[in-house]
Parts: C-alpha cells; sequence; structure tokens
C-alpha cells in the first residue's frame, strides 16, 4: 500500500471572541478536533462554549 497524506487530521479550534479582548479576558479558548480534508478543505468554525467569555463563540481553526 502507498502511505499519502493522511484524509483526517487534527485541528486546533480557538475562540475568536478572546483573541479581539484579550486584555480583558484571563485566557483563550482552544479545542482540538479532527476534519476530513476532502469533505473540508477550507477552514473549519465550530460555535462552541468558551469559559473564559462565558457564553457560546465561534471558533476557528488556527496553524500549528
Amino acid at each position: 500500500m502507498a502511505k499519502g497524506k493522511d484524509v483526517r487530521v487534527k485541528v486546533i479550534l480557538e475562540c475568536t471572541g478572546c483573541k479581539s479582548v484579550n486584555s480583558l479576558s484571563k485566557g483563550v479558548s482552544r479545542y482540538i478536533t479532527q476534519k476530513n480534508r476532502h469533505n473540508t478543505p477550507s477552514r473549519l468554525e465550530l460555535r462552541k462554549f468558551c469559559p473564559y467569555c462565558y457564553k457560546h463563540t465561534i471558533h476557528g481553526e488556527i496553524k500549528k
């Protein structure tokens, strides 16, 4: 079998709300998840709970 690039890759999602007001928050919320590169070639964005903002915000994919 030929070894190629993995279809499923691990991605890190970071809170977009904490990045804009980083001085007021104590940290940045990050989640680790997987995505299928063939089905989702663009950057992934999900609504997740941010414990620093105390609400559901959009978490976007960042570079490793």
